[in-house]
């Protein structure tokens, strides 16, 4: 397997694949690198290298007690870039991927970034605070991490629902669910509950300004994980210059449901 070695000694898994410009992929909660799979190939197969990894405590990746936060989601994305020594890469995020992909920007600088895509992201703030009203209640946080520590398969299998929109009308394969699930019981119970609190607690907002690179924002207006209307809407206004594209109907898992569409954008912006 192709892995490198943090700045903590944790072993992260990653994938490689074709030739050309580089993209790198940080994938949504509580998924793995194998979540972008199409959008991969498709890419890959039109003249991009495609990278994506495992965050660590999920998937192939190494399991610690310790460092689920976006400054260390952040660094193991540095050291990736390091590790592969990438330049003019596009950073795409997806949900909780979104803010450590903002998060390295912000920390790390822009030098070997050529443009940043957030999918469905958290940023810039997912949880309520005192002066953000209008972000999602802790005790919906509360309830997913008590709902993981009494029976996280049944949890992921529920929940499954409302990522895909099969409770409004979308449809996917059994066969992606199966994978879904699959790919969710890969990551530690740890991880996957430390990981809640990081990305509905983190505020974005700061990281906003600091992202100095073209920038595309997708996300579905029939999110009923991350609201569009205090997610990706704010995080579109929030950065200078940034092209916002909200598909219509569209749920958070919509890199299934909306595939096709997904990967044309993606690849208009690569080719701009």
């Amino acid at each position: 397997m192709s892995t490198f070695f943090t700045h903590d000694g944790i072993e992260i898994y990653y994938k490689d694949w074709g030739s050309g410009k580089p993209v790198l992929f940080s994938h949504g909660w509580p998924l793995d690198a194998d979540m972008w799979e199409y959008q991969m190939e498709y890419l890959s197969s039109r003249g991009y290298r495609t990278i994506a990894f495992d965050r660590r405590g999920f998937g192939r990746s190494e399991q610690p007690w310790h460092g689920y936060d976006y400054d260390t989601f952040a660094d193991d994305i540095a050291q990736l870039i390091k590790h592969l020594d990438l330049r003019e890469v596009t950073l795409v995020g997806f949900s909780m991927g979104g803010g450590d992909v903002s998060r390295y920007i912000a920390r790390h600088g822009s030098e070997r970034v050529a443009g940043l895509v957030l999918l469905g992201a958290v940023t810039p703030l997912f949880g309520q605070k005192a002066d953000f009203p209008q972000g999602v209640d802790k005790s919906v946080f509360d309830g997913i991490k008590a709902g993981l520590l009494k029976d996280r398969a049944q949890f992921i299998a529920d929940f499954a629902a409302p990522f895909y929109g099969t409770n409004q009308g979308q449809k996917v394969s059994d066969g992606v669910l199966t994978q879904t699930l699959n790919i969710a019981l890969m990551a530690s119970l740890k991880g996957t509950v430390d990981c809640v609190t990081a990305f509905s607690e983190t505020d974005f907002r700061p990281d906003m300004s600091k992202i100095d690179v073209p920038t595309l924002v997708i996300h579905g207006d029939g999110d009923q994980i991350v609201p569009f209307e205090t997610t990706g809407k704010q995080a579109a206004a929030q950065i200078k210059g940034a092209e916002l594209k909200v598909y219509a109907g569209a749920p958070h898992g919509f890199a299934v449901t909306h595939a096709q569409a997904l990967n044309e954008d993606l690849l208009a912006f690569l080719n701009r």
